[in-house]
């Protein structure tokens, strides 16, 4: 770490080496953390939880007694014990009287957030006075939405129903603008792509992935193949599977180049997002048995990526291009249903059907005496972070 930071000084290196190898080592060291806890809110599951982009202090979690809890992060006492406080509790008959599946906050703003129920709606809050400023009514059950954290030509939020049609609401318009056909079965996640802000992902109860830019009225841009078939025309694209089971989780990788999913054929996929092509990355057996949407999330900064995948009461950590299981992480008591990971401070929160929200935080390091610096062993994963032929660029 000082060969880093010296070369940064004197101009040799790259200073996004040293921050990239300094985030990688933090990721490989999260552990639950002792002296930090979440104030548990929550009477039932913990279905959901974001972290705003814009300071990542203040996180939303959503969950299954139909309650949303706003959380500060930050340590506002300054001493090693801590708990992260509940702001406020959105419990008022203005939310929503089932299970809260997705929350999110304005990709923009912290003065606004999202959230979408089994109750059929969509609703979108004043963060400042916690009442709805619109909501969206469906005529069925729903699993998911989400906002492109790009965009800046259109306001859309797409919905995923018990329905096979993929709506999109229109914020400045307050109604539902289009509907994206294709799918068979309902749609348990959607996806906009971190890079381009009209593409987007949907995975069905189908086995189904598609990609679609919903600027075109013709159909989806492409049809996921887990076997890597002949491209096919839009005739025949109906065929192609991603998954043998569900497909219940997105993910982009944050530069958009790649698309993570999860199903319950217990297999995660890594996707060329650009092609459609199966990248052929084994993960192993990721067990997944949910009946709804699953919330994973991919880090940011590190060299490697790293995925933070729910795991029965667990979360594993797997490399995103190699497929390696790094560790797995263990806390919860039951079932852990999302998690969200924290870009600024390398840190993770989970959210399980035990009613908590664990915190993991990188470990500190204790002082290498000096004769025992030879003895150090790095994690195979971390001897990319310190490679001097990556392409920092």
């Amino acid at each position: 770490m000082l060969g880093f930071i010296s070369a940064r000084q004197v101009g040799l290196d790259d200073p996004l080496r040293l921050r990239r190898a300094e985030s990688t080592q933090r990721v490989l060291s999260l552990e639950l953390n002792k002296d930090r806890d979440v104030e548990r809110i929550h009477g039932s599951g913990v279905n959901t939880l974001d972290i705003e982009p814009i300071e990542g202090r203040y996180m939303l979690s959503g969950g299954s007694d139909g309650v949303i809890v706003l959380y500060d992060l930050e340590n506002l006492s300054r001493k090693p014990s801590y708990t992260c406080k509940a702001i406020c509790t959105v419990n008022h008959p203005d939310v929503h009287r089932f299970s809260v599946e997705t929350v999110q906050w304005y990709p923009h703003d912290t003065g606004m957030f999202t959230s979408s129920s089994f109750n059929k709606t969509l609703k979108i809050w004043d963060t400042n006075t916690l009442q709805p400023a619109d909501v969206f009514n469906f005529e069925a059950t729903v699993y998911s939405h989400h906002m492109s954290p790009v965009a800046t030509k259109h306001c859309l939020i797409a919905v995923g129903t018990k329905s096979p049609k993929v709506q999109l609401c229109d914020l400045k318009s307050g109604s539902c603008s289009h509907i994206l056909q294709g799918h068979r079965q309902e749609v348990l996640a959607v996806a906009w792509s971190p890079r381009y802000e009209y593409i987007l992902a949907t995975a069905s109860a189908d086995s189904g992935v598609k990609l679609w830019d919903v600027r075109r009225a013709s159909g989806c841009l492409l049809s996921l193949d887990q076997h890597n078939g002949e491209k096919s025309k839009a005739s025949s694209e109906a065929a192609n599977t991603a998954h043998n089971g569900r497909v219940n989780g997105l993910c982009f990788t944050s530069d958009g180049l790649h698309l993570l999913t999860t199903g319950t054929d217990d297999r995660m996929r890594l996707w060329n997002s650009s092609t459609g092509e199966n990248t052929l990355v084994n993960y192993g057996k990721v067990c997944n048995e949910s009946r709804k949407g699953l919330q994973f999330t991919i880090s940011r900064g590190c060299s490697p990526e790293f995925v933070f995948v729910p795991y029965d009461s667990t979360i594993a950590i797997y490399t995103v291009y190699s497929g390696e299981l790094i560790t797995v992480l263990k806390g919860h008591y039951s079932t852990v249903d999302c998690c969200v990971f924290q870009p600024n401070f390398q840190e993770l929160y989970s959210g399980g059907r035990d009613c908590n929200i664990l915190a993991w935080v990188p470990a500190l390091r204790e002082p290498v005496p000096d004769d025992d610096t030879e003895k150090q062993c790095l994690n195979p994963a971390y001897e990319d972070a310190w490679s001097g032929s990556d392409d920092e660029g």
